[in-house]
């Protein structure tokens, strides 16, 4: 609980630093004698604080004014990284300008007057950003692919997976995108449904009140729906989370291996943040007992250390979390922290599937990546 504490400690103050100084660099370029400066006070307070209080009230009371504070918020997120990186080459600009001079006169001339211009015109820059970070979050793609398994099985030749990885039900992704997600999954006609963890984003109570676990419910799939916990689960109360899910209809592998039609093994492992309480399973450990002249299929939320299912004989890895940066330029740094940020990799025989996921955490926009349903054609030979 103390290292928590902290951790949250240290993000508050990042977060308050990093509003201080978007807030100076904008109230320096409106002029002194302008009464836009009280505006821009009270409207920036209002959305540098809108995500917290919101968060805050609802742990309380679900209420319109908790939602809309959350909404406000998450929009802010969006724009604050936008306006920080504006600021910061705007500052760079001034610095090199202040040793080489390479400004024209005609913007030094009424220094006062090129500042608030440029406030004006960067505030439009990360406006229309949002919005497109917006559309292209709610109209996600259905990324195809057909994978082969050098594996042999009588009773099936093909099988159909459609997995959603990082779904982050609540609040900001409620009960209109799910159905939309649903309603697409089940279009694909899928042999089986995959969800490779954070199937709710933190808090259970705005899933709950909006009764999306019936909407969950209509997940159809020939062999059933499949899912494993993600960080979020872990965030929110892993146990209260999975037992609505498997209330709903979802079955849920932690650190549990199954048969599929007597013919496939599914591995489902436990979020990497178990870690934090007590250690999960080795995937050989989970792995004892299993055929590995069968097809075998892993979902692990987290996509690190791949060589481990490469060693275990997998043939399938289906993973998520990375949001492949969610807001670019992060997807630079997801690249350097994870061997798969986004995407396909074969390593020996395994077959490496990274998502960048449906849903998001924070701001309800992408940039740089697009949110994804994947349907993927397994054959075997």
């Amino acid at each position: 609980m103390k290292n928590f504490i902290i951790f949250i400690s240290i993000i508050l103050v990042i977060y308050g630093l990093i509003n201080f100084y978007i807030f100076i660099r904008g109230w320096q370029a409106i002029p002194r004698d302008s009464s836009l400066r009280t505006y821009y006070l009270i409207i920036f307070l209002v959305l540098s604080i809108s995500y917290i209080a919101g968060r805050a009230l609802e742990k309380n009371y679900i209420s319109p004014l908790s939602s809309s504070l959350i909404w406000m918020g998450s929009f802010w997120l969006g724009m604050m990284v936008y306006f920080l990186l504006g600021v910061i080459v705007l500052d760079i600009l001034r610095l090199i300008n202040h040793f080489t001079g390479i400004f024209p006169d005609a913007m030094e001339r009424d220094w006062q007057k090129t500042k608030f211009i440029t406030a004006i015109v960067l505030t439009g820059i990360v406006i229309i950003t949002v919005i497109a970070g917006r559309i292209n979050a709610i109209t996600p793609r259905i990324y195809k692919m057909n994978i082969r398994v050098k594996k042999h099985v009588d009773s099936l030749k093909t099988l159909n997976i459609v997995a959603a990885s990082d779904i982050h039900l609540g609040t900001v992704i409620g009960n209109g995108r799910l159905l939309y997600l649903v309603n697409k999954i089940n279009s694909m006609n899928p042999d089986i449904i995959l969800l490779p963890g954070d199937i709710v984003d933190e808090d259970l109570r705005p899933v709950i009140k909006q009764n999306l676990g019936e909407t969950l419910k209509k997940l159809k799939a020939k062999y059933g729906v499949y899912a494993i916990t993600g960080n979020h689960e872990f965030y929110g109360g892993v146990e209260a989370a999975t037992r609505y899910l498997t209330d709903h209809g979802i079955e849920m592998l932690r650190d549990k291996t199954i048969k599929i039609n007597n013919s496939i093994y599914l591995i489902g492992r436990e979020d990497r943040t178990l870690n934090q309480v007590r250690k999960r399973k080795s995937l050989q450990e989970l792995m004892e007992g299993v055929d590995k002249n069968m097809p075998l299929i892993l979902m692990d939320h987290q996509p690190f250390e791949l060589d481990e299912a490469v060693q275990n004989g997998i043939d399938l890895q289906i993973s998520g979390h990375t949001h492949h940066g969610q807001l670019w330029p992060f997807n630079f740094i997801t690249n350097r922290v994870y061997e798969v940020s986004w995407g396909y990799k074969k390593k020996g025989n395994t077959n490496v599937y990274v998502s960048s996921g449906f849903g998001g955490w924070g701001p309800p926009i992408r940039l740089g990546n697009r949110p994804e349903i994947v349907n993927i054609k397994l054959s075997f030979e």
